[in-house]
């Protein structure tokens, strides 16, 4: 998941600081962030349009869809939210 370490303009693919990952644009826009531990995603996850625009909020755990997924249109509306158990959807809104 973390091979490729700066786009060929030189911009980091991502940043890990402790925990937290932030994966980038190659513009330098964050892509998404949320905890990443034991190289597994854990927890919420912010995931943005190369605009800079809210695109999605998911949950994982150890890197399996585990939660609330909601997914936003570009008018900040909300596209669907689905729920999730252990990858595996339950729910659909």
């Amino acid at each position: 998941m973390l091979e490729k370490k700066l786009y060929a303009n030189g911009q980091p693919v991502y940043e890990l600081i402790g925990d937290k990952l932030v994966y980038y644009y190659k513009n330098g826009k964050v892509k998404a962030q949320g905890l990443f531990v034991n190289n597994l995603m854990e927890g919420e996850w912010i995931f943005y349009r190369e605009t800079g625009q809210l695109w999605q909020i998911a949950n994982f755990r150890k890197s399996k869809k585990h939660g609330s997924w909601i997914r936003y249109n570009r008018n900040d509306k909300i596209e669907f939210e689905e729920e999730f158990e252990n990858n595996k959807i339950i729910k659909k809104k």
